[in-house]
């Protein structure tokens, strides 16, 4: 049997010139719906692709598989990592363009994710970024924009807000002089790299305090001080990330009440400039 290191998909693909013309076929279904095969019994499966259930059991020892079983735990397994491809279906697929879809998502995705929180974890946690002598925020693919724009958004009342790592900038050279006070904001959200680990390893380490924002689709990290989940499943093959960008809305403005006196001064010397320096016009 092959690896099990090597992807569904890319075992597809690999296979295709090898390919009887009804295997084909099933091979081009399954390139365009490949998670098709973790929801579907394999005659099922067999009729979604116009082929023959023998078909299919060839094209499955063709991949290398033991058997039909086999293949699917691969296909659930990849999914779980949350690979887009993998996330829509066929079935899926004709909805997409709902505009019905997105918005029950997106409602259900907020409900859930809000449940969860309280007014009183809530502001704990704004209370501790407020007063933090640095605050540091990471985040990579998907959470970059993330981080980015809850860093954009609360610096304008806190001058000591970085997003890490800069350009050229190692992780190493921001975490070395954590203390205990200070605050470390990880974004999560699924697919991250090993980068995010070390981040959250090296604050850990450092004592601080750290605010693990992630979805129900990722592992949880034991040494967070706080630890958010936000609900982002899809309709489609894209995760739905409106509640994330709403957590990132209702921390930045408790984050600014926090602030107090000191945030409004700073928010003010911050339009003064805009005004100065003719940031607008």
């Amino acid at each position: 049997m092959k690896s099990s290191s090597e992807s569904f998909v890319r075992r597809v693909r690999s296979r295709l010139d090898e390919l009887s013309t009804t295997e084909r076929q099933l091979a081009d279904f399954l390139l365009e719906f490949p998670g098709e095969l973790a929801s579907y019994a394999g005659n099922e499966l067999a009729q979604l692709a116009g082929v023959s259930p023998s078909t299919v059991s060839r094209f499955i020892r063709r991949l290398g598989y033991e058997n039909y079983e086999e293949a699917r735990r691969q296909v659930r397994q990849e999914q779980e990592i949350g690979s887009p491809l993998l996330q829509g279906g066929s079935a899926t697929a004709r909805h997409l363009k709902s505009v019905a879809a997105h918005f029950q998502h997106s409602q259900a995705n907020l409900a859930d994710t809000f449940d969860r929180l309280s007014d009183a974890m809530m502001g704990e946690i704004s209370r501790a970024i407020a007063a933090a002598p640095q605050v540091l925020v990471f985040g990579s693919r998907s959470s970059y924009a993330f981080a980015m724009y809850l860093r954009w958004q609360i610096i304008q009342v806190l001058p000591r807000v970085v997003a890490i790592p800069g350009p050229g900038e190692t992780v190493a050279e921001y975490t070395a002089g954590l203390g205990e006070r200070d605050c470390v904001i990880v974004f999560g959200t699924r697919r991250q790299t090993a980068q995010m680990e070390r981040v959250l390893e090296a604050a850990h380490r450092a004592g601080a305090r750290i605010v693990y924002i992630s979805d129900q689709a990722s592992p949880d990290f034991a040494g967070a001080t706080w630890s958010l989940q936000c609900q982002c499943r899809g309709p489609g093959p894209l995760d739905n990330h409106v509640a994330v960008m709403a957590l990132c809305d209702l921390l930045s403005t408790m984050v600014i009440e926090a602030a107090g006196s000191a945030g409004r001064k700073r928010m003010a010397a911050v339009e003064q400039g805009h005004e100065e320096l003719a940031d607008f016009d």
